[in-house]
């Protein structure tokens, strides 16, 4: 059928960017919906994902149950997730939904669970997807956040959300508190995970109770977080498309996300177009990102931050894809140029040892499936190598591999497993961790990790490049492992002139560490 479920053709969706797909589906869905007399919200109708600083009471499809006649003591919060603001020593934002719209929400905090804030107001962003635009009828999706600042630095805080009706300080209702922990004012050891293509599944609920035993300070997501678009060509003419998947997606991750801070970076499968023309109206009514990045219009995604003695710069490698090319050059090259600002403001910093890089394409990855990513190599790993990044952590190839230590597209030094990388000298190493929870992909050469070693001297893949793929025999492939797993970071210290390091692990969904190795740098 030549017009799919979804509203775009097949033949038209190939050609359109991102941006031309949202316009086309908002004539035509604003229009049907007129038509109609389908109810659709402020944000659908003038083009927005949502209204930013609504009220709790914002428009309801017809055939919703009206908020006049919803006792807020029946409706329970669901789907916590923290994200850290620009500094995370003193600022978190606590987000959280509720499955009908409910009337003042709010949050409160304090330092024990008896001994709880007044009520801070908290901001209601209402996401409406109507029938057709998917599998689904009409669809609103109500996230609610709270941004706290002047917070203190080290200091774990309870916190309750509620709405009128449901008061989290109510003795009945302590037991729906959670708790955070800010990062420290100064240099101490610390762990982080991090992990890739997720979804919604038995396999990702099994990673997110290991991950949580690892009691990190933050998690990292490296893009396509829940797979409403399973299609993930930033087209939708896809009739799988589903924003429900969003609400199951976050009561599956809340366990962990009510007390880790959740830093997701944007993949292929985060862009839906119906939302905005970017792709990112729907990523930009669920979460609360740091906001110092270069684009906010257009590069959501897009950030930093400083735990500790670590930076981490979160990149959209949407914008540089040419496998996937619906957001390709959508920041016109800021997004470029403030990566190597940040990179240089970081590296000079006094007190800072290492940098972090996290996004969804693959820099280096022999996948049978995506393999690398062309962009990637032209526009960033220059930069990478020419600031010394310490570690590149990966999605996108549903699997785990991990790379010698590479600088001009060669291996400088072969980092075994239980090796160590001195990026000082030798160059950048890269991790695909994409095996959160989605189906697995393959290799073409023989598995190699941790207990199971098999050592190939070469190994035939492909890069995508402008105009498709480029095939290539590739000697960086150090370790590959075919099963559900997840990153853990242990970052270590030192005093001024030793070796700080970073101690990484590849951990697989039963526990065993399948990969081990450590990055050292000399401590500022």
């Amino acid at each position: 059928m030549d017009i799919p479920r979804m509203g775009v053709p097949e033949r038209l969706a190939e050609r359109m960017s991102m941006a031309e797909q949202h316009e086309y589906l908002r004539a035509r869905f604003s229009r049907r919906s007129m038509i109609r007399g389908g109810a659709v919200t402020l944000g659908a109708v003038v083009g927005g994902a949502f209204v930013p600083g609504a009220t709790a009471q914002a428009a309801v499809p017809s055939g919703r149950t009206s908020t006049e006649t919803v006792d807020g003591a029946l409706v329970a919060p669901f789907g916590r997730h923290l994200a850290y603001g620009t500094d995370p020593r003193t600022e978190m934002t606590v987000s959280w939904q509720v499955p009908v719209a409910v009337k003042k929400p709010f949050i409160r905090i304090g330092a024990h669970p008896t001994d709880l804030s007044r009520r801070i107001d908290a901001e209601v962003r209402t996401l409406f997807t109507p029938a057709g635009v998917g599998a689904s009828g009409n669809h609103t999706q109500y996230y609610v956040h709270a941004k706290l600042t002047h917070l203190r630095p080290g200091r774990t805080y309870y916190y309750g959300v509620g709405h009128q009706g449901f008061d989290p300080a109510e003795p009945h209702l302590l037991g729906t508190l959670g708790t955070f922990t800010t990062a420290p004012a100064h240099k101490a050891p610390f762990t982080f995970t991090a992990f890739g293509d997720e979804g919604v599944s038995y396999h990702a609920l099994a990673n997110n109770s290991l991950l949580l035993g690892q009691n990190p300070a933050f998690h990292l997501h490296a893009g396509d977080i829940a797979y409403g678009d399973p299609a993930g060509q930033g087209r939708i003419d896809d009739t799988g498309f589903d924003s429900r998947v969003w609400d199951q997606f976050l009561a599956q991750t809340e366990s962990v996300a009510k007390s880790v801070p959740w830093m997701p970076a944007y993949g292929n499968h985060d862009m839906e177009a119906w939302y905005s023309p970017n792709g990112y109206g729907g990523e930009e009514a669920r979460w609360t990102l740091p906001d110092n990045g270069p684009d906010k219009k257009n590069l959501p995604g897009v950030y930093s931050f400083a735990y500790g003695n670590t930076a981490v710069i979160s990149l959209d490698a949407n914008d540089i894809s040419f496998e996937i090319p619906a957001n390709l050059g959508i920041s016109g090259g800021t997004q470029t140029t403030w990566l190597e600002a940040q990179l240089k403001k970081y590296r000079a910093a006094r007190d800072i040892d290492f940098i972090v890089v996290f996004f969804h394409h693959c820099a280096y990855c022999t996948s049978t499936s995506h393999a690398s990513e062309g962009g990637v190599r032209q526009e960033w790993v220059p930069l990478f190598e020419k600031y010394t990044v310490d570690l590149v952590i990966n999605g996108h190839n549903h699997q785990y591999e991990r790379t010698d230590v590479i600088k001009d597209g060669e291996v400088t030094r072969k980092l075994p497993i239980g090796g160590t990388a001195h990026p000082e000298t030798d160059g950048v190493v890269y991790v695909t961790a994409g095996a959160a929870g989605r189906s697995l992909y393959a290799f073409s050469a023989p598995l190699s990790y941790e207990g199971n070693e098999h050592d190939v001297d070469s190994v035939s893949s492909f890069v995508n490049v402008k105009g498709g793929k480029q095939n290539e025999t590739v000697t960086w492939s150090r370790v590959r492992y075919l099963d559900y797993s997840f990153l853990r970071v242990d970052v270590t210290p030192a005093p001024k002139g030793r070796l700080a390091t970073l101690t990484v692990r590849g951990i697989a969904e039963t526990g065993d560490q399948v990969d081990h190795f450590t990055v050292a740098r000399r401590a500022k």
